[in-house]
């Protein structure tokens, strides 16, 4: 749609969550954001840059308590600090720990909040995502949980349905369990098997709690699962569940780990792949909601190969047309890429050469452990939906 606008939130500022020699180096950030600029794609018109705030004490205690916000404050001056998960391999401390992880949640915010109050249609923070933060516990690289942050702000401001839709390899736990009793928030994740991958949950019995049954929704997917099995399951369950729920706004969450170069993990997704996927939350947002679309960031941790072209296709289908995937990756990224990852390869183009190949589920056609796991989410889920979960046009 030619009248389409979206919001881009950034600020260099965002580049300050960095826990230094770990896999969540905040350079997949620059350098996501420097081939999108270097693409055109940050001048197209319809364009707003925004820079964000960091979040207020009063918003971050919509999610976490208070006694964990001090804990935060306190571990970066404390080197023999333990508990509330910092200060460990995955999650360790470092200065300014807590403005660098409310920053984040405060560009989420801005992005929620620049789509609800229509100021922009879409909105992307590639910063954020970090969907593991507990109410009282850092997990998964993640301090400040800002994307369940910024749906509880539109639940403050009157939001009665959001959607989440978390593609990233990890399970969307925190989120899930922001919003597990909460009817006005649907979570949908797909993502590795937890008996193979951090953090163990996401099975497909997961629904919800007592008063919000059927607004969990978990897709546990096999190792090796590629580009044609994920959107399949994608397109068995997701659509639906979408369509039944009719949500006013929906939230992504696009974890560029799923890609088989990803080294924390076992799913075998293209570039491609993860455009597709892209490509069809778009198209549901514009399906369902008027096109009220909030696209994050999150997992990432082939930091050139992979994390800045995902994002950068991402950035594109949000702002208006997607980039032709033979795009070839400018030559003034490619050098920064260079000096700035050097053990990094530098890819040539926007593509890893194979159109995504998606395939119509039909249950019992074909009985492999992908089917198996479609079957079992939408058992659990679809008649809490008012769905056939035995039915392929449901």
């Amino acid at each position: 749609m030619a009248d389409r606008t979206t919001a881009v939130v950034w600020d260099q500022a965002l580049l300050d969550y960095d826990m230094g020699d770990h896999p969540l180096n905040p350079v997949r950030v620059e350098l996501t954001m420097a081939l999108a600029r270097e693409l055109g794609i940050l001048d197209r018109p319809g364009v707003q840059m925004i820079t964000p705030r960091p979040a207020a004490e009063t918003d971050l205690l919509r999610v976490h308590h208070a006694d964990y916000l001090d804990a935060v404050r306190l571990a970066p001056t404390d080197p023999f600090f333990r508990g509330w998960g910092l200060n460990t391999e995955d999650n360790p401390v470092f200065d300014g720990m807590h403005e660098a992880s409310a920053r984040i949640c405060g560009a989420s915010i801005a992005a929620a909040e620049a789509v609800w109050h229509g100021t922009a249609n879409r909105a992307v923070n590639v910063s954020g995502g970090l969907h593991h933060a507990m109410a009282s516990r850092a997990a998964g690289f993640c301090v400040y949980n800002d994307p369940a942050v910024a749906i509880a702000r539109l639940l403050d401001q009157g939001a009665q349905r959001v959607a989440y839709v978390d593609v990233d390899v990890h399970h969307g736990d925190g989120v899930q369990a922001a919003f597990w009793n909460d009817p006005r928030v649907l979570t949908i994740s797909l993502h590795e098997t937890p008996l193979a991958l951090f953090p163990g949950t996401g099975f497909a019995d997961e629904t919800g709690g007592p008063d919000a049954a059927g607004t969990a929704v978990n897709v546990p997917l096999p190792p090796g699962t590629g580009d044609a099995a994920w959107l399949r399951a994608f397109h068995a369950i997701v659509p639906s569940v979408l369509r039944a729920y009719a949500p006013e706004i929906i939230f992504s969450q696009c974890g560029a780990d799923a890609h088989r170069l990803d080294p924390l993990a076992d799913l075998r997704l293209s570039v491609d792949g993860q455009r597709a996927a892209y490509l069809a939350m778009r198209d549901l947002a514009d399906e369902l909601c008027d096109g009220r679309w909030v696209a994050l960031g999150g997992g990432g941790y082939a930091l050139v190969e992979v994390v800045p072209r995902a994002w950068s296709h991402l950035l594109a289908v949000a702002t208006g047309e997607p980039l032709d995937p033979a795009t070839r990756t400018p030559s003034g990224w490619r050098k920064l890429a260079a000096e700035r990852c050097p053990q990094g390869v530098v890819p040539e183009t926007m593509t890893d050469g194979a159109e995504p190949e998606i395939q119509a589920w039909q249950p019992g056609t074909t009985p492999d452990a992908v089917d198996k796991a479609i079957l079992a989410t939408r058992v659990a889920v679809f008649p809490l939906h008012g769905l056939d979960p035995h039915d392929p046009r449901d």
